[in-house]
């Protein structure tokens, strides 16, 4: 028998030291909105709880417990209480929840326990998380905050990373904002993206910081929304600019969206499906901004990619992606951002290169503006 831990309702603990949960909800519930430390073993698989729910709306309560119990029973029982086993015995120090933790997680407790096995839940289950998470980062909006701009290729990104204050809004989506923004892994749901970042902001607050260091993001990234209100704080932040020589930001730009890409599709997929995998990425991208680039442009540019992406896989040659970054970056993106940055000349407050901004940003104390 497992140590008799108590259940808890000790939130901030289970994710700043990101203790291991067991998710009793039916996979759709799972999928809408989840915690990154949580494994979904479900009690009752999409169709069951489904029947289960109809059953209660129509027939009560007990009748719907006495479906489940007899629509989880048998060999489905033994099949589900082993795999909670399981994990339990790779992560003993864990919890298990449902959605209000009731019900579900109580009879699974009571199941384990009649295995010899004495296994905590949380208390107030996935919703009591989640509304601790909201609460977390509603308070973490509230702190101050410098947001960094400048032309694509700047290395904004890379900046956040070196700055304890840095949050990294890219990597929390998993989509870098742009037309070629997608990452080799899809993005997750709404709420997914919102506990990580809310999680984040616990554990960098608890590390002491107390101002946020963000990128200048649009509302949108991918398929993720900001929330509200963190997106209007950072409309009203202090903004510091990176000028980077054009050479720089267009080798920095080849690095991460060529050299860095390719191999990460070939090392997923392999050498053959991660070739085409990379190729519709730079396709894709190029096309979803076929409209705003006009039409005859984005053919010449289409033709020019084609020609490097032929001399990349016959010659591993990839400075010929220059022929048509050059061009897209000129035409599209630096107008595009000279545009958006007139709005916003009465919030900067420093701008330099990549170096002088990291020196600025090093120093920045909140009451600085």
């Amino acid at each position: 028998m497992l140590h008799n831990r108590q259940d808890s309702n000790d939130y901030r603990r289970i994710f700043l030291e990101d203790v291991p949960l067991i998710d009793l909800r039916a996979p759709i519930e799972f999928q809408q909105g989840a915690f990154p430390m949580a494994t979904n073993l479900p009690l009752m698989n999409d169709s069951e709880r489904q029947a289960v729910g109809t059953c209660y709306k129509q027939q009560g309560q007990q009748a719907a417990i006495a479906l489940g119990h007899r629509l989880v029973s048998g060999t489905i029982r033994e099949q589900r209480t082993l795999a909670w086993l399981e994990q339990i015995t790779q992560q003993p120090s864990g919890y298990l929840y449902c959605f209000r933790g009731g019900l579900r997680s109580q009879l699974v407790q009571q199941w384990l326990r009649a295995e010899g096995v004495c296994y905590p839940r949380i208390e107030g289950g996935y919703k009591a998380l989640r509304h601790f998470l909201l609460q977390t980062q509603a308070a973490a909006e509230c702190l101050p905050m410098v947001v960094i701009g400048g032309n694509t290729g700047c290395g904004k990104t890379l900046l956040i990373n070196r700055l304890h204050a840095g949050i990294d809004l890219e990597r929390l989506a998993h989509h870098r904002g742009s037309s070629f923004g997608r990452m080799l892994h899809q993005q997750t749901s709404q709420i997914d993206f919102e506990n990580r970042l809310a999680i984040e902001l616990l554990k960098k607050q608890h590390g002491g910081c107390d101002h946020w260091i963000l990128e200048d993001e649009g509302r949108i990234i991918g398929s993720n929304n900001l929330p509200l209100g963190l997106f209007n704080a950072m409309q009203q932040a202090p903004l510091v600019v990176i000028d980077d020589p054009f050479e720089l930001r267009i080798a920095r730009l080849q690095h991460e969206y060529i050299e860095q890409m390719h191999h990460a599709f070939t090392q997923h997929y392999g050498q053959q499906q991660g070739w085409q995998q990379y190729c519709d990425y730079l396709h894709h991208g190029l096309f979803t901004i076929r409209r705003r680039l006009g039409l005859a442009r984005f053919e010449q540019l289409r033709g020019l990619l084609d020609v490097a992406l032929i001399e990349q896989q016959q010659r591993g040659e990839i400075h010929s992606h220059q022929q048509w970054l050059i061009p897209l970056v000129q035409h599209y993106y630096d107008p595009m951002y000279r545009y958006q940055l007139e709005k916003k000349v009465a919030r900067i407050v420093f701008r330099g290169t990549f170096p002088e901004v990291e020196a600025f940003l090093l120093n920045y104390q909140p009451t600085d503006h």
